[in-house]
């Protein structure tokens, strides 16, 4: 759900506490403090509080942990629409990089001063407007495009044509591409429109299997033909009678096994290891490689003759940075789905963090795209993932920000604190000012920034 837009009139904070000594200090804080900017209502318990607000996105709650049910609640009260500060009397490192991490947009260790209470409202305040939707989230659209596919650029849509086209047939499909750009993927759209998407697909994958178990794999064995072989068991190929069978790596298979392959080709027959007897079978062969093909058979390391059996229909998967318009589709996709898994609350992406997932080359490809997002989901939350949470993540190839990550991996020459000066400072513009979040950020204490900041006032007015 998403936040909609400040008041004109004061904002209301939501005081969550089962203490009314706590509940009465704070609300005479903010009435004492706020100039009008704020209007505070206090309640003895979340759900009380939530049942009576009538516009929870025109709210804040300072919640109590402990009233609240502790950190695993935090996200309950963000999913009603309501930005949170968490406050706890355990003021200590380890529960606000909990609380950040559970939701909350801030947190404020108790007891709390006027001062701090009213800068860190407005701080909150800013920060969750800046992260609303309705203030730059990009459009997007996550719906699959075929066959589990998300893209729309000319590429994919070169590509989805070949597979509906291909997919009736039974001849051998050999799909090129870099890792990561959804080989396998396209492999089972084959399949599923094939006519025989009830039967098997079965993969094997060439590069992850040692070379004196492969033959096994593929073909079979039966019992006492090697070490270890305690019992018969059908391979790949009989596994995938009358379906689809997908070689992905076929390009790693050693020389010996590829001419046993040629052989299964053209007869249509397997034969178990340690077994005469021959065994027909019907697949469709699939198969898949990162390399250059034809490299790889001009070197001597894949067989011309098994090459030309399999290579009757290609298909070529661009890499990412040749379609950057599947880029933010991609990304919404996969920050949707883990975002539900792992219970968090991201809607989309700020305009800063959409222009420079569009600008990473992706060198990983799709696969690259969903372990970012993955791990932004599982270290943090929030509705909107900005740029700062894609730093340093989406560094180490040809961004526009690449100068940035330099300047700071390798400060300017000076004093100790100066040094300090500059990370601290960089992470708070990151973070949009929110000290907690930028605490959590460098695993120090809020209250450590604070003091460093008293000093650096005092050290940079004696040298003025």
């Amino acid at each position: 759900m998403a936040y909609s837009g400040l008041p004109c009139g004061p904002f209301n904070v939501v005081i969550v506490d089962a203490d009314p000594g706590q509940r009465r200090a704070l609300a005479g804080l903010i009435a004492a403090r706020a100039e009008g900017r704020f209007a505070a209502s206090a309640y003895a318990s979340a759900a009380e509080a939530l049942a009576a607000v009538d516009r929870p996105g025109e709210a804040i709650m300072i919640a109590d942990l402990d009233t609240i049910g502790g950190i695993t609640h935090v996200a309950d009260v963000v999913a009603a629409a309501m930005p949170l500060i968490a406050t706890s009397a355990n003021g200590s490192l380890a529960t606000a990089v909990a609380a950040i991490k559970g939701g909350a947009i801030d947190f404020l260790p108790k007891p709390i001063g006027a001062r701090v209470l009213i800068e860190r409202l407005e701080a909150a305040i800013g920060s969750w407007r800046a992260r609303r939707p309705a203030s730059g989230a990009q459009p997007t659209d996550a719906t699959p495009d075929f066959a589990g596919f998300i893209g729309r650029s000319p590429a994919m849509q070169a590509v989805y044509d070949q597979i509906r086209r291909m997919a009736p047939s039974r001849a051998p499909v050999f799909i090129t591409g870099e890792s990561g750009t959804g080989k396998e993927l396209a492999a089972e759209a084959i399949h599923q429109f094939s006519g025989a998407g009830e039967r098997a697909f079965v993969a094997i994958n060439c590069s992850a299997i040692p070379k004196d178990l492969m033959e096994s794999e593929i073909f079979g064995h039966v019992r006492g033909a090697f070490t270890g072989a305690t019992d018969s068991r059908a391979g790949a190929a009989e596994r995938a009678d009358g379906g689809t069978l997908f070689l992905d790596e076929i390009a790693e298979m050693d020389l010996g096994l590829q001419a046993k392959l040629l052989r299964f080709l053209q007869s249509g027959t397997v034969q178990r290891v340690g077994d005469g007897e021959l065994r027909r079978v019907d697949v469709r062969i699939v198969c898949a490689t990162n390399r250059n093909p034809f490299a790889e058979v001009a070197a001597g390391r894949f067989r011309s003759d098994l090459f030309y059996r399999l290579h009757v229909l290609p298909i070529h998967l661009a890499p990412l940075r040749e379609r950057r318009d599947d880029i933010l589709p991609l990304a919404q996709a996969f920050l949707e789905r883990f975002a539900a898994e792992e219970r968090r609350h991201f809607q989309g992406f700020d305009t800063a963090a959409g222009k420079r997932l569009v600008a990473n080359d992706w060198p990983g490809n799709v696969r690259q795209l969903a372990n970012l997002i993955r791990r932004i989901v599982v270290l943090g939350d929030g509705v909107l993932v900005d740029e700062a949470m894609l730093l340093p993540a989406t560094m180490g190839s040809n961004e526009a920000g690449a100068a940035e990550a330099g300047e700071v991996s390798q400060p300017a020459v000076g004093p100790l604190w100066q040094q300090e000066r500059r990370i601290i400072e960089a992470t708070l513009a990151a973070f949009g000012g929110n000290i907690a979040r930028a605490a959590a950020a460098l695993e120090i204490s809020p209250s450590t920034i604070y003091r460093k900041r008293q000093f650096w006032s005092r050290r940079l007015g004696e040298t003025a």
